[in-house]
């Protein structure tokens, strides 16, 4: 599968590195002044500075959570998601959602966790019950 690239806003390069970079694990690729790429699992996420752009502001109905629209995030085995979880609670994040499985007994059965980095930004992390059933309907 061919890595994706995302960019998105963020309020402080600093910020991003230590949340991405320190918290998340995530290498550090090049940089500016003014954007920081990571590798986010196999993939190329580019933190951009663009204070005014930053946050989520919209939410869906989705299993009984209002999740926030604009987000991303990984698929993980269950066993990552786990270390995940317990490596976010240790460190005293605030979760939006806190991990748990949505979707139970149901073909798209997921562990799922939502939480912002500290510009704002929403991300989700979830690790599937059966992956073969990641698209299934």
């Amino acid at each position: 599968m061919p890595p994706f690239h995302l960019a998105f806003p963020v309020t402080s390069l600093d910020k991003a590195r230590a949340f991405y970079g320190n918290l998340l694990g995530c290498p550090e690729g090049r940089s500016s002044p003014e954007w920081v790429d990571f590798d986010f699992f196999g993939h190329q996420i580019v933190a951009h500075l663009a204070p005014n752009e930053a946050g989520h502001h919209s939410t869906n109905a989705v299993d009984g959570d209002n999740v926030p629209v604009r987000h991303f995030g990984a698929v993980l085995a269950m066993d990552q998601w786990q270390a995940m979880a317990d490596k976010l609670k240790t460190a005293g994040t605030r979760f939006i959602i806190e991990p748990h499985i949505r979707f139970k007994g149901e073909v798209g059965e997921q562990a799922t966790m939502f939480f912002l980095d500290p510009c704002g930004n929403a991300l989700e992390f979830k690790a599937f019950k059966d992956i073969s059933r990641l698209f299934a309907k």
